[in-house]
This record gives C-alpha cells, sequence and structure tokens, in this order.
C-alpha cells in the first residue's frame, strides 16, 4: 500500500493545529485541500484519524500513534533531504532546539548572535520549556540539557559556560529590614522565593556548600512560582523587596552587578556543571545542525562561555 508523504504531512499539520483553517496558515495550503489530503489518507488505511466537529478537531487514537510514529520519521526524511542540500557550500535551512528556559536566557544569547551572522540561511527556532521531554518526538533537532537530564543513546557537546552557581540574593531593602543571615539556618527565618517544577516539586531544598561542608535547607516564603518562564516574576519581586531568590547567578548578574540586589551568603554558592547539547547519534545530522555543532567546538571564547 503506497501512502503519499503529501498526505500524511496535511495530517500532521491539521492534527498539530487543532483545525483545517489553522493548519491552512501554517501550510500555505487551502483548507478545503487538507481535508480531502486528510480523507484521501484515511480511505487509503482504512481508519478514522481525526474527529471532526464545528468547534475542533482533534485526533482519534489511532491518529495519535500514527502522529508518535511519523514525527520522528519524518524527521529522518527531511534530515536525509538537508543532507543532501548541504552538498552547497552553506548551510542552509531550520535549526530547532529544545532547551530550557535558563538556557535560552543566560547560555544561548553569547552564541546565537555570532552563529546567524555566519550562517544568514539558517533559520533558528527556539523551543524554551523545563518539561522533560523527547527532542526527537517533538520534531527538534537536538537539545540542551544539563547532566543529571541527558537521555541515554544521544551525544552530547558542552555548550555555554562549564561552571555555573547558585547564587542567593535580595533587596537591600529586605536586608535592611529583616537583617542578613550569617549561616545557612538563618535562612529558615526568611521569607524566600520558590520554584515550582511542572512534575509538582518545589526547587528546594537549597544545597548550600561551603569547603567540605555542606547544609540542606528548606526554605519557605510568600511566594512560589512555575519553573522557567515565571521565575522573572520572582526575580522582579526579589528586586521589590519580597524576600530572598535562590536561581542561577548568570540569571541574577545584571541585578548584583546594579546593586538592585545583593550577595546572599556567597561563600556557600554552590557549584555544578554546565550544560551539554545533546542530539541522536542514530539520524542522519543536517547540515544546520552540523554548522552550529561545529561553531560551539571552536576553541575561542565568547559571551556566556568559558
Amino acid at each position: 500500500m503506497s501512502t503519499n508523504l503529501t498526505d500524511l504531512n496535511a495530517f500532521l499539520a491539521v492534527a498539530r493545529a487543532g483545525g483545517f483553517r489553522g493548519a491552512s496558515r501554517s501550510t500555505g495550503a487551502s483548507a478545503s485541500t487538507l481535508s480531502e489530503q486528510v480523507r484521501r489518507l484515511e480511505e487509503r488505511i482504512g481508519v478514522r484519524l481525526l474527529h471532526r466537529s464545528t468547534r475542533s478537531v482533534t485526533a482519534t487514537e489511532a491518529g495519535a500513534r500514527l502522529m508518535d510514529r511519523l514525527v520522528p520519521a519524518l524527521g529522518e526524511v527531511e534530515a536525509a533531504l538537508e543532507t543532501m542540500r548541504g552538498f552547497r557550500d552553506t548551510a542552509a535551512g531550520k535549526l530547532r532546539l529544545n532547551v530550557p528556559v535558563v538556557a535560552a536566557r543566560v547560555v544561548l544569547p553569547g552564541i546565537l548572535p555570532a552563529f546567524m551572522a555566519r550562517y544568514p540561511d539558517v533559520e533558528v527556532e527556539i523551543v524554551a520549556e523545563d518539561s522533560f521531554v523527547d527532542v526527537l518526538a517533538a520534531g527538534s533537532d537536538a537539545g540542551i540539557r544539563y547532566d543529571e537530564r541527558l537521555e541515554q543513546d544521544m551525544i552530547a557537546v558542552p555548550i555555554g559556560p562549564r561552571v555555573q552557581r547558585l547564587a542567593l540574593a535580595a533587596a537591600p531593602d529586605y536586608l535592611r529590614g529583616r537583617g542578613e543571615p550569617s549561616h545557612p539556618r538563618d535562612l529558615l527565618n526568611h521569607a524566600c522565593l520558590l520554584g515550582r517544577f511542572r512534575s509538582g516539586g518545589l526547587t528546594s531544598p537549597w544545597e548550600l556548600e561551603r569547603g567540605e561542608e555542606t547544609v540542606s535547607i528548606e526554605p519557605h516564603g510568600p511566594l512560589v512560582v512555575s519553573v522557567g518562564g515565571a521565575m522573572d516574576l520572582a526575580v522582579d519581586m526579589a528586586v521589590a523587596g519580597t524576600g530572598i531568590i535562590g536561581l542561577f547567578e548568570d540569571w541574577l548578574r545584571p541585578h548584583l552587578d546594579s546593586g538592585a540586589l545583593l550577595p546572599v551568603l556567597p561563600d556557600w554558592w554552590p557549584s555544578f556543571p554546565g550544560p551539554f547539547l545533546y542530539y541522536s547519534g542514530r539520524r542522519l545530522v543536517p547540515p544546520p545542525l552540523r554548522a552550529f555543532l561545529d561553531f560551539i567546538k571552536e576553541p575561542r571564547e565568547r559571551s556566556g562561555r568559558q
């Protein structure tokens, strides 16, 4: 049974967009054309793939299973085609990276401007999220993760600072009013601003260390925000004097340098290894990703790298 790749792509576009009109806007094909292509695919395989209603279009159970198989498979096809295009002198095409929000905030700004200036024909798409996803199934070429979150059977390449630190900071007004902690245990008497992961867990305990001594603290306070996109709110609240924040030093650095935030217990800030770019070694590496890999491996210093 032969199946047209155009019909498969039409089905994916409609399922992702949740409707034919949305898919039409993203693909440039008319809604009627997409409808005919999906109908033709359903007739060919003899299975209904989409639930259609006046309000929405959603994948059936069979459609959802087909999507799970199609995304990586069509990604392989696209990678193969990109490899053929790579015989041109200049890398071109789309580079899609799945990264944690902190990497988009403190790692990529020191890398992407120079990379994109060198490769103007590469279109970079960044998906920033803090849930642990399969980057290939999500349609990305590569992802950025920290050591403990690397997936198996992936190739990892160092990217960005090789050592990072958890910093504690608070506004001058807050420390004048509440006093400055002199030991990690003093944090138990302070208002601390926390994050909550999508899994439900808090960004605690805070593991602080000085020399050979390590202290684990379960902080509490008046504000909890979702890790990732809402962390800027926590930073703003710390600047406003609401409490003590614990976050990547690089994220807080502009506020520390300006004096809007002051370091808290800096001798106790723990360090940890920097992130890695990882990608599958079982698939063809498309030219845009190959160019990016070569670029971050260059032994020259850039902002945000050590």
